[in-house]
């Protein structure tokens, strides 16, 4: 039972992450560029970037306990024997890129954010969503025992 709720938690935080970058990605960026408004993406990121962060936690901390219950010796995990192991050690990858571009936005590109800096945002922005999508991906291949 603790395994369902588990994945099911997993993938309502994927759905949040997921689902909320693909809104900015492919409604608020675009009006955003066309007009050449940073507020625009500033007012979503302030009603989403709470929800976003939680969801994102919520993934970490699930797929953790759902490595952990898949691979109790994490000798067996770092094999990458398996479609299950390579799977997840790219998911762990993908989290890694999507820290490293989520950080050096927030804390870069974020506080100066202007017209002449947009570019840079939406290059972030475009990438955060491709990992999103990225994540999904792999998560159905995990559950339904690989993709090829």
């Amino acid at each position: 039972m603790l395994f369902k709720i588990l994945v099911v938690l997993h993938t309502l935080g994927t759905t949040i992450w997921t689902g909320g970058h693909l809104v900015l990605a492919v409604t608020v960026l675009p009006q955003a560029w066309q007009h050449r408004d940073p507020d625009r993406i500033h007012q979503f990121e302030s009603h989403f970037e709470g929800l976003g962060l939680l969801a994102l936690l919520l993934q970490v901390l699930t797929g953790l306990w759902l490595t952990w219950i898949y691979f109790p010796r994490l000798e067996n995990f770092w094999a990458f024997d398996s479609y299950l192991s390579t799977y997840i050690g790219l998911k762990l990858l993908l989290l890694l890129a999507t820290l490293a571009l989520a950080i050096h936005a927030r804390f870069f590109i974020i506080p100066n954010l202007t017209k002449e800096t947009l570019n840079s945002l939406a290059w972030h922005i475009v990438g955060v969503t491709i990992l999103a999508v990225g994540f999904v991906i792999i998560g159905a291949g995990i559950r339904l025992g690989g993709l090829s």
